[in-house]
């Protein structure tokens, strides 16, 4: 497992009318490199395609005494001391905030020394599953049918991440207490997102058997996510 995403966190955050752009301006030019001088690796931060207001992001820590040591370091550092308040204000809601741990990286999820390119098109697109419990055999089911479906139609997931079920020890930052399994995959754009998308629609394994499977053992309707990599972002 590479040591920076041992422990993952996974945010979305719910924005200002018009205040996303002014955000990710704060965030690729002061936050990223201030997060990762305290340990963090910040693997990928996203406009959400589908929702004008929302933005998404994914640091990884290189295990639960890192994450507290870290998450300390920068909230109560100078960084985020500096620009917290033109932070905050952008932001309706912080919260929507899950600790994962990865079930799979491929070769594709950015290593900590990855470049940050900026100026592609791609999309990373996936889902998050919402499960009724860590033991519930969800991820095997994802391994063994639902990955060959996806990789057939042009997803093979980037990174596939569980829940870890763990106590939160970074209090300030709450968590959603729910167990989940989410998994992403990358485009070159939209136009092979969406032959993907008609080639998921078109097989009568995920539309016979596996969807229904995975609506089944959900305790509620998962979400999709379609993301667009911001210019500072490595995941892309």
């Amino acid at each position: 497992m590479n040591e920076c995403c041992a422990i993952v966190d996974l945010r979305q955050y719910t924005l200002r009318p018009g205040r996303r752009d002014t955000l990710i301006e704060l965030f690729d030019t002061y936050f990223v490199d201030g997060q990762e001088a305290t340990g963090m690796h910040i693997a990928g931060q996203f406009r959400d395609l589908d929702v004008p207001d929302r933005f998404v992001w994914i640091r990884g820590f290189r295990d639960l005494p890192a994450r507290a040591d870290a998450l300390n370091a920068f909230y109560y550092g100078p960084v985020w001391r500096a620009h917290s308040a033109a932070a905050n204000a952008t932001m309706i809601d912080s919260d929507n905030a899950l600790l994962l741990k990865p079930v799979r990286l491929g070769p594709a999820y950015p290593a900590l020394d990855a470049p940050r390119p900026g100026g592609t098109a791609s999309v990373v697109a996936g889902a998050v599953y919402h499960r009724g419990a860590a033991d519930d055999g969800f991820v095997e089911y994802f391994e063994d049918h639902v990955v060959p479906v996806l990789t057939a139609t042009g997803a093979e997931p980037v990174a596939v991440f569980e829940t870890l079920v763990a106590e939160n020890n970074f209090p300030p930052l709450p968590l959603r207490d729910e167990v989940v399994l989410a998994w992403f995959a990358r485009f070159p754009g939209i136009p092979a997102y969406d032959e993907h998308r008609r080639q998921l629609a078109a097989s009568s394994v995920w539309q016979e058997q596996v969807l229904p499977e995975l609506v089944c053992r959900s305790v509620r309707p998962m979400q999709e996510l379609r993301l667009s990599p911001t210019a500072g972002s490595q995941f892309r």
